[in-house]
């Protein structure tokens, strides 16, 4: 095995961080911020991934206004909230790695029922998340939004985190945004291409003007919505090309699928219906097991699914890309570096295995043991977990 000698494992930079190699952990919502502040769960969480030997652990996900959370437990940016980000930061730079914080804004995906506001959407469309029409958003929403990002961007960086994920994905409000099927507006913010980059191109803009050029800024892009009418590769990478022509970002992470409509396009393999009904009020439960099969198909797995997609943005562009989509063996890592990728991101295998980075140094691994079953998914409710790893019990 090629153990330490292996490229991946070679020091890089990312815009002006010295990261220790090419594997960082992206960003997965965690289920440890009931009350919307960092708990000792949560630094837990992320100080064993990162003494497991990734270069940069992604702290998911950061609303940047109460609105913007998806299910009103997710941490809100703002001042009270920085001495727990920054014990985090902490509890991550002390093995060794760099932190990032994943800000964004719910827009359509959040649930008005538990952030006890309206649901923000480019037009009114149906959410099935919140069970009602979301409200158009005005142009002194995105003023303020625009500026929410930026203080939220402020925020990390006062906290000590060494890069922020902007999310331009899974149709949150900047994705649904670029979405040519959610975003029907005819004002500026709509319309062409460039109209629905508008606004996600503002808040970039404005994000690295808060935190100058000491912390790197990434954005999270939907390559493609999977679903009939999103954002696909003809739309999302002249998107990516106008990120790169703006200057704004030191790297894209592609991604892809929706939360509104198509979840599993993003985690591929089975869906779990059956574990995420179990986590439902029984009143909603037999409901949702009816329209599960249509809102969470299932896809086959395969490793790395997203690279095919990957490489048409590697084509195109010049600047800093990373690579996620069920990357679980060393030699795909180190052919994914070889194609010219900047960083590859890993969620799942290091859920079940938060050490495998540092096995993997060592020669002592070559594959994770992550078989992507998915029921990981339904864990978000009650801290976020592998099924197959034994609890400590008590």
């Amino acid at each position: 095995m090629p153990g330490s000698s292996s490229t991946v494992f070679q020091p890089t930079r990312l815009g002006p961080l010295a990261l220790r190699n090419h594997v960082i952990k992206a960003a997965t919502f965690e289920g440890m911020t009931r009350r919307q502040v960092v708990t000792d769960q949560l630094i837990d969480f992320h100080r064993r991934v990162a003494a497991g030997g990734v270069a940069m652990s992604t702290v998911a996900y950061c609303a940047v206004a109460p609105e913007g959370s998806t299910d009103g437990h997710t941490i809100v940016l703002r001042p009270s909230v920085v001495p727990g980000l920054t014990r985090l930061v902490d509890a991550i730079h002390a093995e060794g790695a760099a932190a990032s914080a994943q800000i964004g804004h719910a827009g359509p995906v959040a649930n008005p029922a538990a952030t006890k506001a309206p649901a923000l959407g480019p037009t009114r469309i149906f959410s099935p998340l919140g069970l009602r029409r979301t409200r158009a958003v005005t142009e002194d929403d995105i003023a303020r939004i625009t500026a929410d990002f930026a203080n939220g961007a402020k925020l990390a960086a006062e906290a000590g985190f060494d890069a922020v994920e902007v999310h331009l994905g899974h149709n949150y409000l900047l994705s649904a945004f670029l979405s040519p099927k959610l975003n029907t507006r005819t004002d500026r913010w709509g319309g062409s291409l460039e109209g629905r980059a508008r606004f996600p191109r503002q808040v970039l803009l404005a994000v690295r003007d808060a935190v100058g050029d000491d912390v790197a800024v990434i954005a999270k892009l939907n390559m493609a919505d999977g679903v009939p009418g999103g954002l696909w590769l003809d739309q999302s990478v002249p998107v990516a090309q106008l990120l790169e022509r703006d200057g704004a970002i030191d790297a894209i992470e592609l991604t892809g699928g929706s939360s509104l409509a198509n979840p599993m396009y993003l985690f591929r393999g089975e869906a779990p219906i059956a574990e995420m009904a179990e986590t439902m009020p029984a009143v909603t439960r037999a409901g949702f097991r009816l329209v599960a099969k249509r809102f969470m198909p299932s896809y086959p797995f395969e490793e790395a699914f997203f690279l095919p997609y990957a490489r048409q943005f590697r084509r195109a562009l010049s600047m800093p890309l990373i690579l996620l989509g069920g990357i679980n063996r060393l030699d795909t890592m180190e052919r994914a570096t070889a194609e010219g990728f900047a960083l590859v991101a890993m969620a799942r295998a290091l859920l079940r295995e938060p050490d495998l980075l540092i096995r993997m140094q060592r020669g002592e691994a070559d594959e994770s043991m992550c078989i992507h079953c998915n029921k990981c998914m339904p864990t978000i409710y009650s801290g976020t977990r592998c099924v197959l790893v034994p609890q400590p019990s008590g």
